[in-house]
C-alpha cells in the first residue's frame, strides 16, 4: 500500500490514442509475435514525487478471426509524465487502441512554505 504523508494528494486523469495501425498496415495489424508500442503521456502539472498510475484500454480494435492477445501497463512513471505500454503476442491482429489512465499523487499545496 502507498501511504502519503500530510501533503496535499492531486488527481490527474485522462486518455491517449497509443496508436492507430490499421490505416497504415502498420505492424501492429500486419504483423505476428511480440509486438510492443508505446505512447508517452505528461502530466499538466508535477506531482512531488512519482504517482501511482492506473491505465486500463477504453476502446480497442482487433481482428476477429485470432485471438485477442493485450497487456497495458504504465512505465517509466515520473513526477512529470508516464509511458503507456502496449503488448501483444502471436497472430493477434490489432488496428487501434486508446487509454484512459489516472495518477494520484502527492502535490504541493498554495498553504505549502516555499523558500523564495
Amino acid at each position: 500500500m502507498r501511504k502519503f504523508s500530510s501533503t496535499a494528494v492531486g488527481v490527474s486523469k485522462g486518455s491517449a490514442l497509443v496508436f492507430s495501425a490499421f490505416e497504415s498496415d502498420g505492424e501492429m495489424w500486419a504483423g505476428e509475435g511480440s509486438r510492443l508500442a508505446n505512447c508517452l503521456v505528461r502530466f499538466e502539472e508535477p506531482f512531488l514525487e512519482a504517482p501511482v498510475v492506473h491505465v486500463s484500454m477504453n476502446m480497442w480494435d482487433m481482428g476477429a478471426s485470432q485471438n485477442a492477445r493485450a497487456d497495458i501497463s504504465a512505465d517509466e512513471v515520473s513526477e512529470t509524465g508516464f509511458r503507456i505500454v502496449f503488448r501483444t503476442w502471436g497472430d493477434t491482429k490489432v488496428a487501434r487502441i486508446r487509454a484512459e489512465w489516472i495518477a494520484i499523487g502527492p502535490v504541493r499545496h498554495e498553504d505549502d512554505f516555499r523558500d523564495v
